[in-house]
């Protein structure tokens, strides 16, 4: 991207274009439909509160582009929140989800040594003891609700033994987790209590926590986002908080709806399942595939922090853009024969992009690859011959993180 000053008679504004308008974006399927169509023949059209890429290249080139900010911050804005004391919360909390500049890439810089792929490959062996224990509970059955019996409790324990959380309070990070991802559930103004509680009683359990790891340090995440240090650069107290919430928030919820659409999925596709279950390897590939085809996240946002020419079109300060992963992983200038799942495919040139690109790019990817290249050779080889059993039903298409909510199988029973 090249930066102009604005002059009206040389440059057009993206707001003057002619565009085709997306009128509904809730219903996942109609808005991928809709992008998919006009790919071929527009980078960009307009939705209701500002305008969505549509091609792969064009989606990262915005993600990487520091001047347009991550619009993570403005999520009760855009919905007409007013409420001073969430709007306060807002403002003041620092969290690595929505600051920008040199304080966005001063956290990266102090925490990122703790979410390297080694630190999550550490935690493997557990992964694969906690979903075994969670498959042994209905193996013998030859039928689950996925959902309820996996995906809701499966990243729970892992994150708390990333943190070095004691067992006993698994449950209440699991509530805590969903309640305080409401705030991307298109309900803020309903919610907005059960977040600011959620908020609250988080704050007081992690500064605990952190209080104690300050006197007995341990081999877990937080004891080295204590310790972590660059030339003399510390997190504070503050920030240490809202690292730890930020975990909690990214590391649940997120593998939770992307375990259940990669089943989901795989469930429509009995062959592929089976030759995962037989060839284990294949696990890698199987994430990043289920991943682009069916991401768990569809999109986010962005705004332009000043006055930001791309492709000779002026994108006015305060102008919000939306990146769309859905649209972009289908794109066929980037991957061959986008509309076919295959998990035997060699790995595309560019990667699937459900875990965004540039600095909002997802800290904690490599825990979550883990945890599905872990559950998915596991869940293959023990429930075989899988099928649905019943209605799937969803969550609705405007929750930010979207899954089944329900996932009836049946399969064949273990002895």
């Amino acid at each position: 991207m090249t930066h102009r000053r604005y002059c009206a008679d040389v440059t057009t504004s993206v707001l003057e274009l002619d565009l085709p308008s997306i009128s509904d974006t809730s219903d996942r399927e109609t808005a991928r439909a809709f992008l998919n169509e006009h790919r071929a023949t527009t980078w960009v059209v307009r939705n209701e509160f500002g305008f969505v890429l549509t091609r792969y290249e064009d989606c990262v080139a915005v993600l990487r582009e520091r001047r347009f900010f991550s619009a993570a911050g403005l999520v009760a804005q855009l919905e007409g929140i007013t409420d001073p004391e969430f709007m306060r919360r807002g403002n003041e909390r620092p969290s690595i989800l929505s600051t920008e500049g040199e304080d966005h890439s001063r956290l990266r810089r102090l925490v990122a040594p703790a979410f390297t792929p080694k630190a999550a490959d550490r935690l493997r062996p557990f992964m694969r003891e906690v979903v075994n224990e969670l498959v042994d509970a209905f193996a013998a059955q030859g039928h689950c609700d996925l959902v309820a019996d996996v995906c809701e409790p499966y990243p729970i324990p892992i994150i708390c033994e990333l943190l070095g959380a004691p067992k006993e309070d698994w449950k209440r990070f699991s509530v805590w987790a969903s309640d305080l991802l409401r705030v991307f559930n298109g309900n803020v103004r309903e919610d907005a209590p059960i977040i600011m509680r959620t908020q609250d009683e988080l704050d007081e359990y992690v500064s605990a926590l952190i209080e104690e790891r300050r006197h007995r340090p341990a081999d877990d995440l937080l004891t080295a986002l204590i310790a972590a240090e660059e030339e003399g650069d510390r997190l504070n107290h503050a920030e240490l908080v809202s690292m730890v919430e930020a975990v909690i928030v990214g590391g649940t919820d997120t593998t939770r709806n992307q375990l259940g659409c990669t089943v989901a999925l795989f469930a429509r596709h009995p062959d592929q399942w089976a030759l995962l279950g037989e060839k284990p390897d294949l696990a890698t590939r199987a994430v990043e595939e289920s991943m682009r085809y069916m991401g768990a996240i569809r999109g986010t946002a962005r705004y332009a922090s000043e006055d930001i020419m791309y492709r000779d079109v002026l994108f006015p300060a305060g102008t919000f853009v939306f990146p769309s992963f859905a649209a972009a992983n289908f794109d066929p200038g980037a991957f061959d024969e986008p509309e076919t799942f295959d998990i035997t495919k060699p790995s595309a040139g560019a990667p699937q992009l459900t875990f965004g690109s540039g600095i909002h790019y997802c800290l904690g990817a490599s825990l979550a690859r883990a945890e599905l290249q872990e559950a998915l050779p596991i869940l293959a080889r023990r429930l075989r011959d899988l099928a649905v059993d019943g209605e799937v039903t969803w969550k609705p298409d405007t929750f930010g993180i979207w899954g089944p909510q329900h996932l009836p199988l049946r399969f064949t029973p273990e002895p």
